[in-house]
């Protein structure tokens, strides 16, 4: 799949949408900072591994919502329109989460 054409396309949201995405984004960078003041401050390895696992599952779940909701607007109405070729980009990014 060409990834330019990918690029190309756009997804508008709505503010709330926009609002509640950058509140989850807001609360994983919160976590990041967390745990750079962790390693600043010598706590112990275990405790910081943690808080790491618990950033992927934060990060995972954000994927997840943004597929979710890619599935139910982006690519039912490409379905719709007769726009087969969005089973390519759906098997990629499925690839990709499956690494």
């Amino acid at each position: 799949m060409d990834n330019n054409k990918c690029c190309k396309k756009r997804t508008i949201r709505n503010e709330e949408e926009k609002k509640l995405l950058n509140n989850r984004l807001n609360r994983i960078e919160g976590q990041i900072r967390g745990v750079r003041k962790m390693i600043s401050d010598d706590v112990y390895c275990n405790d910081i591994l943690i808080q790491l696992s618990a950033i992927e599952n934060s990060v995972k779940s954000l994927s997840n919502q943004m597929l979710e909701n890619h599935l139910y607007t982006c690519i039912a109405r490409d379905m719709e329109n007769g726009k087969f070729d969005t089973i390519d980009e759906i098997i990629s990014l499925f690839k990709r989460f499956n690494k």
